[in-house]
């Protein structure tokens, strides 16, 4: 039961790695998965609107429910990893503030019947909160190297969801190699999406992913060095052999062609 609880964990952790911009792949865990549930992609947010968690509910279960994604709820309440909630706990199913918010003019009311002598102050300006975007630096504080040999077969894409990486063609077993040093934070296949995949954390903001391989040939918590072999190239989770290869800052993916060199 221990080791079944911290899988749950960690594959919940893993969806927050990946996560970024409003949409996630969601973890398929065992306890998490209710019938007619659907992974979402988009959050609709219901402002003003709220949950109450009952006995046996999930965080998944309540944000699918709703149209919302598990990672959005979670911020959106500010419920941190392994995202534990408790019956009778009423879960906000909007963020704290809507987005593109404006200022709206305050009514006066109704004119004193005594002269108000202003004295002389700083005017007062209503905060309006506006999300803060997440700067991606131009460039890296270490250098990365290419996780595989082949031919690029997709590019990566801003803000869509099925390409937030890239893909790189080639042939089933051909070795799949470690970007960067780091420590192996994930070696599964319950992501939904990404077949047998190997997470890599390089620091505090930087981590890498490797997805669809046929096997993986590293654990959890294994410290790796670039150009390391951690997997072998496959289709798991994919229509061709390739390796669908992701750098993400911070949890946001950013171009990896940004920071991979430049082949000749």
């Amino acid at each position: 039961m221990i080791r079944f609880a911290m899988r749950s964990m960690v594959l919940a952790a893993v969806m927050v790695l990946l996560s970024g911009c409003g949409t996630a792949r969601v973890v398929r865990s065992p306890g998490t998965a209710h019938a007619g549930a659907r992974p979402v992609r988009t959050s609709a947010p219901k402002y003003g609107a709220t949950a109450v968690v009952h006995r046996g509910d999930t965080l998944y279960h309540i944000a699918t429910s709703n149209g919302i994604s598990a990672l959005d709820l979670a911020v959106w309440n500010d419920i941190p990893p392994p995202y534990t909630i408790h019956p009778g706990q009423r879960l906000r199913l909007y963020p704290s503030q809507r987005p593109a918010a404006r200022t709206r003019s305050i009514a006066t009311g109704p004119t004193p019947a005594r002269p108000v002598v202003a004295t002389p102050s700083k005017p007062v300006v209503p905060a309006v909160e506006s999300p803060q975007p997440v700067v991606v630096p131009a460039g890296s504080p270490f250098p990365w190297l290419w996780p595989a040999d082949g031919t690029l077969a997709s590019r990566f894409v801003a803000g869509e969801p099925t390409q937030q990486g890239i893909d790189i063609a080639g042939q089933a077993g051909q070795p799949v190699r470690a970007a960067a040093d780091g420590v192996v934070v994930y070696s599964g296949s319950g992501l939904v999406g990404y077949g047998e995949l190997v997470i890599v954390k390089h620091n505090d903001a930087w981590l890498s992913a490797y997805g669809h391989n046929r096997a993986r040939l590293v654990n959890e918590g294994q410290l790796v060095k670039a150009g390391q072999q951690i997997a072998e190239m496959g289709h798991s989770g994919a229509a061709r052999d390739m390796l669908h290869f992701e750098i993400r800052f911070n949890g946001k993916p950013v171009d990896p062609l940004s920071y991979l060199p430049k082949k000749p």
